[in-house]
């Protein structure tokens, strides 16, 4: 069975339209993720987030001015909802949503309100399943692609290898692990995807939520409120196409304030920072339901991780494992050549010392020797010393007086004899 046929799986029915100020006191998301102080490191400015989905209306006014032209792969044309159609502006909103109204305090507040949205309207309905889509996002700049939607089974290897296509362009592929309980489904199961599962509000994981060995990150599930189809509208919905979107939001801002860092780095980031719930302290990582854990944005963004290697904690398709090894054996030459040249330094560094000190015991053996020369030439028996020619003369008949116990009595002087 073909993504496309189980796409309607992600797509939640819709909670009654609820007044625009009073959904954002229902994103309880908002407050589990700390987003004000998210917001305070950064905003997603200059990321662009790829929505593969049934559409996403820019007019909504939560979203109007952050939504680029985009494609639709299905009929042509713009990538706009058909009919009753509100997932891909759901999930848009979830990333990308800046609320509006004074201060924009009302209606939806994505994690990542400064990002653009690409939307792209695809069903994996064709022969390539998502892998036009996704190509298609990596041409047009996305930094992050985001596809909430999935199958048990994929149309094409070109699915795959489209996902290497956009790892080898330095993007991360974000997917849901479905919402039947059972295995992880496609696209998510491809490897180099980030398959995300949902958790429930207290950390634990969502009862529906797909696991496998694929799974790398859950994020929250269960009522969570975003913008519907229609302008204005909303709705409330429940599953692991609203986990992907808020994982992907993640990565944004990520990608926004760490701009250097490659894909599988921002996702490392990310796994790195991500959290277990109490109940499974000690689980072996990563775990087939949890992966490394639940998303925290704020640590990912604020804590010290090492970068650690191109593509981090993501299972490479074959075609990129060689270029892995090449890209590995290259660190590893750098980090030789780097240690040689630190060598080299302190080796030079050593014997310039040395030589210094060299130089130097040479000056203080000529100093000690030159000053030792000047005393004997200057000593006693020398030029001006005494009984020295030049030298001072005692008056006839005394003498410096002799001390110590032995001192000779001075003679008492003597009257001439023909005084």
């Amino acid at each position: 069975m073909s993504s496309a046929a189980l796409a309607s799986a992600l797509v939640f029915a819709s909670a009654p339209n609820t007044a625009a100020d009073d959904v954002r006191d229902k994103q309880w998301v908002l407050d589990a993720l700390d987003a004000e102080s998210i917001g305070k490191v950064t905003k997603g400015n200059g990321e662009t987030v790829a929505v593969i989905d049934d559409g996403v209306n820019a007019q909504h006014p939560d979203l109007k001015g952050n939504v680029l032209k985009g494609k639709d792969f299905i009929d042509g044309g713009p990538a706009t909802p058909e009919g009753g159609d509100d997932h891909g502006t759901a999930m848009a909103a979830l990333i990308a949503g800046h609320g509006h109204g004074p201060g924009s305090a009302s209606g939806i507040m994505g994690l990542a309100p400064e990002a653009k949205i690409l939307p792209i309207r695809d069903d994996a309905g064709g022969k390539n399943g998502f892998a036009e889509a996704i190509k298609y996002a990596v041409d047009q700049g996305a930094s992050v692609i985001n596809i909430s939607r999935g199958g048990t089974s994929s149309n094409s290897l070109d699915e795959a290898s489209a996902i290497s296509y956009a790892l080898k362009k330095d993007v991360p592929v974000f997917a849901s692990t479905g919402n039947s309980g059972g295995e992880i489904e496609y696209p998510a199961v491809n490897p180099g995807a980030v398959a995300v599962g949902g958790v429930n509000q207290d950390g634990t994981i969502w009862r529906n939520s797909n696991k496998g060995p694929q799974t790398l990150l859950t994020a929250p599930a269960t009522r969570i409120f975003s913008a519907g189809g229609k302008s204005g509208s909303y709705r409330s919905g429940t599953g692991t196409s609203d986990s992907t979107a808020l994982a992907s939001a993640a990565a944004a801002l990520v990608r926004s304030k760490y701009p250097h860092l490659t894909a599988g780095q921002v996702v490392n980031r990310l796994t790195k920072t991500a959290e277990m719930p109490a109940s499974e302290k000690g689980a072996k990582l990563p775990d087939e339901r949890y992966g490394y854990g639940a998303i925290r944005p704020l640590a990912a963004l604020q804590k010290d991780v090492p970068k650690g290697s191109k593509y981090g904690p993501l299972s490479l398709p074959e075609e990129l494992k060689n270029d892995a090894k090449v890209a590995e054996k290259e660190r590893e030459s750098k980090a030789q050549q780097a240690e040689a040249d630190r060598q080299f330094v302190i080796l030079w560094t050593i014997t310039g010392i040395l030589a210094v000190l060299f130089v130097g015991g040479i000056v203080l053996i000529v100093v000690v020797v030159r000053r030792r020369k000047r005393n004997r030439n200057n000593g006693p028996g020398g030029p001006g010393g005494p009984g020295a020619g030049g030298g001072y003369a005692y008056p006839p008949g005394q003498f410096p007086q002799q001390q110590g116990p032995y001192a000779q009595p001075t003679a008492p002087p003597q009257q001439p004899p023909y005084h």
